[in-house]
């Protein structure tokens, strides 16, 4: 029982704090969003993929539908994320001693172990369904 608590407490955690970034992004619009996509050489369009990394999969997190691939998604956002907006600061320690991406290294380490522990009992998918 402690177990699927820890997995539930998880869960809501990667999945509220991620959808937060995510929501802020419906409100304000991707603008900036899709000018790096188009800055990296990529298609604008892709852009569009960072409301199924930000809101669809984090929601799905949170219900623990699906919860396998939606944490495996947030990952591929997350790394994204760091492969074009944070590469410089990849090696930086903060004036504080803490490294300069923690809440990306956090969000991108917390899905992953989202994905390999599954969303446990408290979910809407079950604890033993297929993507759970």
């Amino acid at each position: 029982m402690a177990e699927d608590a820890g997995k539930l407490v998880l869960r809501l955690a990667v999945g509220i704090l991620v959808l937060l970034h995510g929501l802020a992004k419906v409100v304000n619009g991707p603008g900036h969003i899709l000018a790096m996509v188009d800055k990296a050489g990529l298609p604008e369009v892709l852009g569009y993929l960072v409301y199924v990394g930000e809101v669809v999969a984090p929601v799905l997190v949170i219900l623990g539908l699906f919860t396998i691939p939606a944490a495996l998604i947030i990952v591929v956002n997350m790394l994204v994320a760091i492969g074009l907006v944070h590469m410089n600061e990849l090696f930086t320690l903060t004036k504080s001693g803490g490294w300069a991406l923690e809440l990306q290294g956090m969000f991108l380490f917390g899905a992953l172990a989202v994905a390999l522990l599954g969303a446990g009992r408290y979910s809407v998918g079950g604890r033993y369904g297929k993507w759970n």
